[in-house]
């Protein structure tokens, strides 16, 4: 009984993540569908509309709007929509939620060596940790809380979406050559996945 239960657990962590990114990757292509298949309906007709041409019209769009978001001026354009919904309240928490979660995989707004290992005062223990904020930056609330050797770390909790934010010495911290989001997908999975050969970060000399 033991061994079958062992069975279907093992079962389950081969099928389950491999049902849930399909399943994801269906309800993203049919949403895309439904929202443009109209439009180039519209346009071509029926007779020369074809199956996935919404969704690669949606990656071209996506493509065009990341190309002209160079210029200042259509980069302001593109982001009004989402100055409206931070405006509104149902809407402001789940929109930045959102987009700090994309900023956050993405590390555009990361200085170097974002990734880093936090001993924590009086012990020999380690916590990775992603840097959001460093001290100096005066039109951000976050950062003005900061000390001059001071910098805002986010520990992301094992098997959960919750973590914790801490102010730190910068002299706490150890640099991990690693990518924000390798260091999520590490940390979340507790690192006993079959993780990807993540860089190691060198030793401090004693």
């Amino acid at each position: 009984m033991k061994n079958a239960i062992q069975h279907l657990l093992k079962g389950l962590a081969i099928l389950l993540p491999i049902v849930v990114t399909i399943a994801v990757v269906h309800w993203l292509l049919v949403t895309i569908e439904t929202w443009l298949r109209p439009l180039w309906v519209a346009i071509l007709g029926d007779q020369f509309y074809f199956p996935g041409l919404a969704f690669v019209s949606f990656l071209v769009i996506a493509a065009i709007i990341g190309f002209s978001a160079r210029w200042t001026f259509i980069n302001q354009f593109w982001m009004l929509p989402g100055k409206i919904m931070e405006q509104m309240p149902l809407l402001r928490s789940l929109y930045g939620t959102i987009t700090d979660i994309f900023d956050l995989m993405g590390g555009e707004h990361f200085a170097e060596e974002s990734v880093v290992l936090v001993t924590l005062p009086g012990s020999e223990l380690r916590l990775l940790g992603i840097v959001t904020k460093k001290s100096g930056d005066k039109d951000d609330r976050l950062s003005n809380l900061l000390r001059d050797e001071e910098i805002a770390v986010f520990l992301p909790m094992a098997y959960n979406v919750g973590g914790y934010m801490i102010m730190v010495p910068t002299s706490s911290v150890e640099p991990v050559d690693m990518s924000p989001a390798d260091a999520m997908q590490l940390t979340i999975s507790a690192g006993i996945g079959k993780s990807r050969n993540f860089p190691s970060s060198p030793r401090k000399e004693k």
